[in-house]
């Protein structure tokens, strides 16, 4: 297959490439000997082993999932001569073929489900964390290409809004009262703020220079917002109106807060992605409570709250749904897995960058009231 680039990037700095591997182990060390021969195998053991796991190629993509790879690479200026680019894109689609994935498992039941696929304006841009805002559109962070988007389910109409600094690393969303989209800034270590209306951000850098990987992100009714730093193993508390920002460590080393929920008495709640904990913070204290989970093995990732204020929360690796019930507390908690639903992973599909909507239709009210 022979690869062609309308306009390649010709910039040859080394930004923070770490977000395209967020939770991946501390990577291996590879050398040139390791991988298929080619006239770009030097290049590649060069560039894709300085900011991630070099071994993440060998998941594979198809053709069209490598250009849309390489794309995102370019939108964050890896040091590779533009020259180099179409070479380097036939090398990964030759060797690194994309590899057979598990079957989806098709459950019958009384709902019924139509997706529908936008594609996003930006090639390679990651498109991350989907917000539903009041009005009804859908919002998303375009993860490394810098931006956020918006798009009208009804009309189709997108639109993407360029952030105030190269490289934010944008990651999850929240919108305020007033519509305002704020996001962490997962590459550059603060939070920002969008006026829709006038497309300006406003940025807010957090406070501790080891505050890094800024995560998910949510408001209480309060107005307070709250957000988790994975990488720096914290939790913060930014004041909208004053632009103070608090900061503290969690009493786990490594716990790495992931998702981030709020419950309907205004407590946030954190689900630990490198420890088997989920952890509730005193709004006003904010102190830390730790709920250790059942099994060691555990590695909650996100969560969600039911009406009655129950936790429910996902197990990455184990493919396990587990719930947290306060109110049946035995020892200070009650815990249980419910379900395995699989692991869930990241990917991108059929190599492409899209917004997907599912619509529901449900005949049990309560059981599905969500997907309305």
């Amino acid at each position: 297959m022979t690869v062609k680039f309308a306009s390649p990037l010709l910039s040859c700095s080394l930004p923070a490439l770490i977000l395209i591997a967020q939770a991946v182990p501390a990577q291996a060390q590879y050398t040139a000997k390791d991988w298929p021969e080619g006239p770009m195998k030097q290049r590649f053991t060069d560039t894709c082993g300085a900011c991630h796991d070099i071994n993440r190629v060998r998941v594979g993509y198809t053709p069209q999932g490598w250009l849309t790879v390489v794309r995102m690479m370019q939108n964050m200026e890896a040091p590779v001569p533009a020259n180099e680019w179409a070479p380097m894109t036939e090398y990964l689609m030759k060797n690194f073929p994309e590899r057979q994935r598990p079957s989806a498992v098709i459950i019958s039941g009384p709902v019924k489900a139509r997706i529908d696929l936008w594609d996003v304006p930006t090639l390679g841009s990651r498109p991350h964390d989907p917000r539903a805002a009041k009005d009804g559109s859908i919002w998303w962070t375009g993860q490394l290409a810098n931006k956020l988007g918006r798009i009208d389910p009804k009309t189709g109409a997108i639109r993407e809004y360029t952030l105030k600094s190269p490289h934010t690393g944008p990651h999850g969303l929240a919108e305020d009262k007033d519509g305002n989209i704020w996001f962490t800034g997962n590459n550059l270590g603060l939070i920002g703020k969008l006026d829709p209306k006038t497309g300006v951000t406003t940025e807010y850098p957090l406070p501790d220079k080891s505050a890094k990987d800024p995560h998910t992100i949510n408001i209480a009714p309060d107005g307070m917002v709250w957000f988790t730093v994975q990488g720096g193993n914290m939790i913060g508390r930014l004041d909208p109106t004053s632009g103070d920002i608090k900061l503290v460590t969690s009493p786990t080393d490594k716990s790495r807060p992931y998702g981030l929920m709020i419950n309907s008495k205004g407590v946030p709640y954190v689900v630990e992605f490198g420890a088997p904990k989920i952890a509730s913070i005193d709004p006003q204290t904010m102190a830390i409570k730790e709920y250790a989970l059942p099994n060691a093995a555990a590695r909650p990732r996100r969560l969600a709250f039911s009406d009655d204020d129950t936790i429910w929360y996902t197990d990455f690796p184990r493919g396990m749904l587990g719930r947290l019930d306060q109110d049946r507390q035995r020892e200070g908690m009650g815990i249980a897995e419910r379900a395995q639903v699989g692991a869930l992973r990241h990917r991108l599909h059929k190599g492409r960058g899209l917004v997907q909507r599912v619509r529901c239709q449900a005949e049990h009210h309560r059981a599905f009231r969500s997907c309305k």
